[in-house]
């Protein structure tokens, strides 16, 4: 079944809570998504460790419920 947008943002504040986050539906088919993320808890974080951070906050969905994520992240200006 497929993941609604709200919840992969609910998810990810949940988990960050001060993160900003953006989902965009790229196929319009709940399976194929876009996100950013900006969160202070970023800051001196490879991009890896940050985007490591967001998938751990989605429970293991990736994968199943949701099956792809074009994912950013990023610190506050």
């Amino acid at each position: 079944m497929p993941m609604d947008a709200g919840e992969i943002e609910r998810l990810i504040r949940e988990s960050i809570p001060d993160a900003t986050v953006s989902i965009e539906d790229l196929r319009g088919d709940g399976d194929h998504y876009a996100a950013h993320v900006t969160s202070a808890q970023f800051a001196g974080k490879t991009r890896v460790q940050q985007h490591q951070m967001v998938y751990r906050a989605l429970k293991g969905r990736m994968g199943g419920e949701l099956h792809a994520l074009a994912l950013q992240t990023s610190t506050p200006a």
